[in-house]
């Protein structure tokens, strides 16, 4: 096996196991639809066995970022209607990444509403609002019927992704987002039965996993996770503990895959209590997909070792959308340039050349 093998993710067979990993790129500048540009953009990847679209936000009190696209309105299931149009023209599958942004975000984002939280913990540092540069807010803890909306607003965010005609949805459990500000004992705080033990912390997460596969099905139910992740001032006392826990549990639920962000030179830095790949794998039993700066020979080498049975690319399908050719061939890879990577029109997105 290696990165140009197929693999069956729940009912559908991918042509090879070179993921586009979800990148946020901006591009959704009306109402938070997805439009055209981004048809063109997806479209020109559809060669990678996988694409994981940017994360997409499931209600409006789960917005953090300008120009992000939506799956809670008519018009933004109209708008992602084209992209999947497009994709599956050109022979691609496309899983729609869900999101919530829980404290990542600012009141004016959200008509002077405080951001939402498991609990209220602060971010370091500042965030960049429709305002410009502001720091970040204390946010409001969850109130308990709260945190049920949430799931059913999850549950139809996947149903409305279906509809939109996606292949299948990726929960967005990583990054220091809702999900994770859950999962984690440095931002939640809660004394109920979502807070303290870690089968408290990951209560949630696991309610959201059921409502979607009740909402979907399991087959087109997948989640991503980070669990040495930093981002977002994210800290754990064990994720080695927590995290084994969780992808043990996960391999009850027969999900299409189960996506890991290995631990990054970033979160190294800032002091990450790192949690192996091998352990996780070790203790998921199903499709495991892994990311995090890998190159070609890298992501062979951890197929080849049953570390991973796929392996997703980011910043790579920036400025390469036929990465698999690439790779194939040995072709040289062009370098993305960031200066363009959250900027609103083509330059940058959809004018990189193909060989």
């Amino acid at each position: 096996m290696n990165l140009f093998s197929e693999l069956t993710i729940g009912k559908n067979t991918l042509k090879n196991r070179i993921i586009m990993a979800p990148m946020t790129r901006c591009r959704a500048v009306e109402n938070n639809c997805a439009n055209d540009l981004m048809a063109i953009y997806y479209a020109q990847r559809a060669s990678a066995g996988l694409i994981i679209t940017e994360a997409s936000q499931i209600s409006p009190l789960g917005v953090g970022y300008r120009y992000t696209p939506g799956i809670y309105s008519d018009a933004q299931i109209e708008g992602w209607k084209k992209v999947t149009t497009a994709v599956h023209e050109k022979g691609g599958l496309i899983y729609l990444q869900l999101w919530h942004v829980g404290r990542v975000s600012h009141s004016s984002f959200l008509d002077g509403k405080l951001p939402v939280a498991p609990s209220a913990v602060k971010i370091d540092g500042e965030h960049y609002t429709p305002e410009g540069m502001q720091p970040f807010e204390t946010p409001r803890a969850l109130e308990f019927h709260e945190i049920k909306e949430i799931v059913k607003e999850y549950a139809q965010a996947a149903t409305n992704a279906i509809e939109a005609g996606f292949d299948g949805v990726e929960i967005h459990g990583a990054n220091g987002y809702l999900i994770d500000q859950f999962i984690r004992d440095g931002t939640n705080k809660r004394t109920d039965e979502y807070g303290g033990s870690i089968e408290n912390r990951s209560r949630f997460l696991f309610e959201v996993v059921s409502a979607v596969i009740d909402a979907i099905g399991c087959k087109k139910t997948a989640l991503r996770l980070s669990p040495s992740g930093t981002f977002n001032s994210m800290t754990d006392t064990n994720p080695h503990e927590d995290f084994k826990y969780i992808c043990k549990k996960l391999s009850d639920y027969d999900l299409a895959y189960l996506h890991i962000i290995d631990a990054l030179e970033e979160d190294i830095k800032h002091g990450a209590n790192t949690v192996e790949l091998q352990v996780l794998r070790n203790a998921y039993k199903g499709v495991l997909i892994t990311n995090g700066g890998y190159d070609k020979a890298r992501g062979n080498e951890t197929i080849e070792n049953n570390l991973a049975d796929a392996v997703a690319y980011g910043t790579l399908y920036i400025a390469n959308p036929d990465l698999p050719k690439r790779f194939e061939t040995d072709a040289p890879l062009a370098t993305a340039d960031p200066h363009t990577f959250y900027t609103q029109d083509e330059k940058g997105y959809t004018d990189y050349k193909t060989i």
